[in-house]
């Protein structure tokens, strides 16, 4: 039986940009958040944990912009791999995006100690830059709304 390959994009990110705290699979101290297409959205999901406390018994906004920024990256690079006619199952390796632009609204307090799910809708795809719609979820209800602008990272990074 083949071995199955990764539905998460950030499982394909060259190394030295496998780093970042939220979504670098290579940080021991990150949040090790994961995004892999669900039908045509993207999908990012993630329990915080108690250091992710504003005030007891809700998630500190930080973290939602965080788990909104990962994922417009992620998706990004999601997006930007599917134009290039490729799927992450395939293995290979990832473009990686860096955010160029973030907006968030944090509609209602977060609960603690309930799965978060981002969803993303590809809004734009370009050469270089993708722009993507995200809602974060918490108990069913819509807790943050944020558009990203993801960009392939510049040659000036590598």
């Amino acid at each position: 039986m083949a071995e199955e390959k990764s539905p998460y994009i950030q499982d394909y990110y060259a190394e030295n940009f496998a780093w970042c705290y939220g979504c670098g699979r290579l940080n021991p101290s990150g949040l090790h958040l994961k995004t892999r297409w669900d039908g045509e959205e993207t999908l990012t999901r993630y329990m915080p944990r108690p250091e992710h406390t504003a005030i007891p018994g809700f998630v500190y906004g930080g973290l939602l912009a965080s788990l909104a920024d990962c994922h417009t990256t992620g998706s990004g690079a999601l997006a930007l791999h599917k134009a290039a006619g490729h799927r992450p199952e395939e293995g290979l390796e990832a473009p990686r995006c860096v955010t160029a632009s973030l907006k968030v609204d944090f509609l209602k307090p977060t609960p603690s100690f309930t799965w978060l799910e981002a969803r993303g809708r590809i809004v734009e795809v370009g050469a270089r830059k993708v722009v993507v719609a995200t809602e974060v979820w918490a108990d069913g209800q819509v807790v943050v709304k944020a558009e990203g602008v993801a960009v392939r990272v510049p040659d000036t990074m590598k």
